[in-house]
């Protein structure tokens, strides 16, 4: 099990990044488009810089949803390797059987 204070931070990252994406993302369309201004640009790089960091999607860390464990972790189920080998023999898991020849 991971440090519960990791875990809430992670937590409090994702809920950051769902509330600035859109604001994020407009900033940057502005920054890279180069028919605009330079100064536009600069200002638009300026309130990108301004927002918080811990805002930005590469800030958050894939978790495993059962026990909170940052590595081994299988995108498509959410959860560690070793959470998904024990629900997954334990038949908790539909579709997932452990094989054997």
């Amino acid at each position: 099990m991971a440090k519960k204070s990791a875990i809430n931070k992670n937590a409090h990252r994702a809920k950051l990044v769902a509330k600035y994406a859109a604001k994020r993302a407009a900033l940057k369309a502005q920054v890279y488009d180069k028919t605009t201004g330079e100064d536009e640009r600069w200002l638009a790089a300026l309130k990108l810089a301004a927002l918080p960091r811990n805002g930005a999607r590469t800030r958050l860390r894939n978790r495993c949803e059962v026990t909170g464990r940052p590595r081994g972790v299988y995108r498509k189920f959410k959860m560690s390797r070793i959470s998904l080998r024990e629900l997954g023999s334990a038949g908790k898991i539909p579709g997932i059987v452990k094989s054997s020849w």
